[in-house]
């Protein structure tokens, strides 16, 4: 982890995982680990918290954790000495997943140790594991013989299994008088589905007056669960002695209305039998209760339960979005922008991007002017249907002008201040919703689109050395001053000549005007039409010989 720094923490259980933290940053970044996994694999992940710190009592941290893009939980430290345990359960959806820390309101987010573990192929299958991932909620150990956890090497799985004696607010309380502990040192056969360890099935509790109750918080609940009960017979019973018993609590017709014959239903006595709810609804506050059946001699039995909360699984960044943004990165290995983890929507974005609020989330903006990126702009830009800003000036990159003709919604494109060639695309100037475009200072060649010389885009395409305006409007331009220069010439030859013969006209008629009869008259010349031109108030005057 490049981020945070480690801490030593001043209060310590003997557990050497919990000896240090690594704090974070209190800003808006997240900040991730990544964890490689097997596709469809199931894992337990568990995160753990202990801050330790005798100091800023009075603030202490309060952040959120996240699993890729989905809210795993709200971590709230309450005591520096206690240890917060988050755990879940998922299948991996790819071959890599981020855990992420985040959003701290109060105090430095930390964490103490972050596990990943993998889990028998058969373990926590759900029918709903495509959508939703399993929050472990309580795990617990009943008839504990101390208050410690049982986990590895008990458990070959390292699932923590708190112990039924641990003292907290709210945990295990409203026991059912008569409610009796027993153990047993002898072997109990636990090949079932979700191979609870040995050590917890060696004990138990008992209701010996017929009932067997407990109520016990569930934290960000109510909702819906995935439920495991644990029973395994550890007495001998004798040849008159029975032990049924039913569900009274919560209700459920699915559940509680079916006997649980231990002996029977797990083919003998220490063997476990694992009854799963596939799906109940439960409260913040759980209440639950077994009773006897009146034909039952014995009080019912409970080795260990399970409740893990159903998480939507939220989706992340368009996959071919990432793609493109990777690639991007690839360009400036040792930039900060590089080093950005987790989604790079949510549950923040990164400082480079811009995104959507749909699902999934799309870019909208990349912004990574002057980041020191070297080579070609990936062509897989182009699948960025999204993007209405991309910022790519001020680098060194190389190539053609990048394909954009799908980005149907971009508005602004800076690339200027690069070393990029060739030709622009005629398309540029089609772009329904282009606004900007800056090109300045590269070495781009050809012609320049005349959509872009229209005046709807504002458009800098200085310094090129090699780009110029497009030829046919060139050519069109040198056609009308070619046209207006030789009509104008040619009018002005007419002119002059017709002066000419007018002055001729009248120096020859002057010779002749005692012979020819008739009536002179002399009338200033208004009007003069030549080749269909209107010339009007010439000083010469013309004279007409009737």
């Amino acid at each position: 982890m490049k981020y945070g720094k480690s801490s030593e923490a001043q209060i310590s259980n003997g557990n050497m995982q919990y000896q240090r933290r690594r704090d974070f940053p209190i800003d808006s970044n997240k900040y991730c680990y990544t964890l490689g996994t097997k596709e469809r694999r199931r894992y337990l992940v568990r995160a753990t918290f202990q801050y330790g710190s005798l100091e800023n009592e009075d603030a202490y941290p309060k952040f959120d954790l996240y699993l890729d893009t989905t809210k795993w939980s709200t971590v709230v430290v309450l005591e520096a000495a206690r240890v917060y345990v988050k755990e879940m359960i998922i299948r991996a959806p790819s071959s890599s997943i981020d855990v992420c820390i985040c959003c701290a309101t109060t105090g430095s987010p930390f964490i103490s140790s972050l596990e990943l573990r993998p889990l028998n192929l058969s373990m926590y299958a759900t029918d709903f594991e495509d959508d939703f991932f399993l929050e472990v909620a309580a795990r617990v150990n009943f008839g504990a013989l101390s208050k410690d956890v049982i986990r590895y090497p008990d458990d070959p799985y390292d699932r923590i299994w708190d112990s039924d004696l641990a003292k907290r607010q709210n945990y295990l309380v409203g026991v059912a008088p008569g409610t009796v502990r027993i153990n047993t040192s002898k072997h109990v056969d636990t090949r079932t589905r979700e191979y609870p360890p040995v050590k917890v099935m060696q004990t138990a509790v008992v209701g010996t007056k017929g009932m067997l109750s407990y109520r016990l918080n569930l934290e960000d609940f109510p909702a819906n669960a995935r439920a495991f009960a644990y029973f395994a017979e550890i007495q001998d019973l004798g040849g008159n002695e029975t032990r049924k018993f039913k569900l009274q609590q919560p209700y459920s017709p699915d559940y509680s209305n079916a006997v649980v014959n231990i002996a029977e239903n797990a083919n003998g006595s220490y063997t476990l039998y694992e009854p799963s709810y596939m799906n109940v609804s439960l409260d913040f506050i759980l209440s639950f209760s077994f009773v006897k059946t009146r034909d039952s001699t014995l009080g019912p039995l409970i080795n260990a339960i399970e409740i893990s909360k159903y998480l939507k699984i939220e989706q992340k960044t368009d996959s071919k979005d990432v793609t493109v943004l990777n690639a991007l990165r690839s360009l400036s290995a040792e930039s900060a922008s590089a080093n950005e983890q987790g989604d790079p929507c949510v549950p923040a974005h990164w400082e480079w991007v811009n995104c959507t609020s749909t699902t999934p989330p799309r870019i909208t903006k990349i912004a990574l002017s002057g980041k020191n990126l070297k080579g070609e702009i990936p062509p897989e830009i182009n699948s960025l249907e999204q993007l209405t800003e991309l910022w790519l000036d001020g680098n060194f990159l190389t190539g053609s002008f990048p394909a954009i003709s799908n980005l149907l919604n971009l508005k602004i494109v800076h690339l200027e201040n690069n070393k990029l060639n060739g030709p622009l695309p005629k398309y540029l100037g089609s772009l329904p919703e282009l606004q900007e475009l800056y090109i300045q200072n590269n070495f781009f060649s050809g012609k320049v689109p005349s959509e872009l010389l229209a005046g709807k885009v504002i458009f800098n395409y200085e310094h090129n050395p090699g780009l110029h305006k497009e030829a046919g409007k060139k050519m069109r331009l040198r056609l009308i001053v070619g046209i207006s220069i030789g009509t104008i010439a040619g009018l002005l030859v007419v002119v002059i000549g017709s002066l000419l013969f007018l002055r001729n006209l009248k120096r020859k008629t002057s010779h002749q005007k005692n012979e020819v009869q008739g009536l002179y008259t002399q009338t200033p010349l208004s009007y003069l039409h030549v080749a269909s031109q209107v010339f009007v108030h010439f000083s010469s005057a013309l004279e007409f010989v009737r």
